[in-house]
């Protein structure tokens, strides 16, 4: 892979971030973003313990979802207070994936500052996402093609950003927002898979308080270095196409994938696989010539 330093700015001025950055569609990443915020102290995995802890909550790791199964079924359920111990004594793959604030803890809202960057967030679903210090999240872009701010905590964490252009040298499974299963984006098979060779995209490493701009429909690899978790902040896409798009993804492409998932099982998971494969073989070949 292609992979390159994302800007970095220790603080920007809203018309600065809507000319070089939103408006460009391009990554940015503000070091100690979180560290104006007046309850900046309270954003920590203790915190979390102390309000949360007695909430029962859904668990995914790092398997890909079991082909007889909905694709978003978690691997198992536990109490919070019980999940932070687990990460923080030792070694860990189990996450905690799209935990809601306005649902699940709506005190942590006055706990922060929406950034005046431009953006228009949708402030039903500001959300945190955690993970051990194993866990990673499958390459993937998020159904609805949002805009968004991802703040992180407690721990380091490496992401890896791919625009929709390199979406065939990442080999993409169709119907699907994510690629294939089985590439090792910390040690990638360039033999198995030689089209990711080409992929451009950038890599970033994030610390306590940092924030990541990551434009919509950015193919992005997150992978928790320790326990930690993020807050991501999002907008809904502001362009008729754009929108359009995102309501094929959310009710067109999502039923679709899931009906045939429900009927073929496993064939129908492989099929995309063998697919995707392909699609990248092609990619890589034309590339080549």
């Amino acid at each position: 892979m292609i992979l390159e330093n994302v800007d970095v700015v220790n603080d920007i001025s809203k018309e600065d971030f809507q000319k070089n950055y939103f408006k460009k569609h391009k990554p940015l990443l503000i070091k100690n973003f979180a560290s104006q915020w007046d309850a900046f102290d309270k954003w920590n995995l203790a915190y979390i313990r102390e309000k949360a802890g007695d909430q029962d909550v859904p668990l995914y790791d790092n398997k890909p979802a079991d082909a007889s199964k909905s694709s978003d079924a978690p691997v198992t359920n536990m109490k919070m207070k019980d999940y932070i111990d687990r990460i923080k004594s030792g070694p860990s793959d189990l996450r905690i994936f799209f935990y809601i604030i306005t649902d699940r803890l709506p005190e942590l809202l006055k706990n922060f500052t929406y950034p005046d960057l431009g953006i228009k967030f949708f402030k039903r679903l500001p959300t945190l996402f955690f993970g051990g210090s194993e866990a990673h999240v499958l390459m993937h872009y998020d159904v609805d093609l949002g805009d968004f701010l991802h703040i992180h905590f407690e721990g380091k964490k490496r992401i890896l950003l791919f625009d929709q252009k390199q979406s065939a040298f990442l080999y993409k499974v169709p119907l699907s927002v994510h690629t294939v299963y089985d590439i090792d984006y910390e040690n990638p098979d360039y033999e198995k898979f030689p089209a990711l060779k080409y992929a451009k995209g950038y890599e970033i490493f994030m610390e306590h308080g940092d924030a990541l701009f990551i434009p919509g429909a950015f193919w992005h690899f997150n992978r928790y270095l320790e326990p930690g978790f993020s807050l991501s902040l999002r907008a809904l896409p502001n362009k008729p196409n754009v929108f359009a798009n995102m309501l094929y993804h959310v009710f067109i492409m999502r039923y679709t994938d899931k009906l045939l998932r429900k009927i073929f099982k496993a064939k129908w998971v492989n099929y995309k696989q063998k697919w995707a494969y392909e699609k990248g073989s092609e990619a890589f070949e034309k590339k080549k010539k």
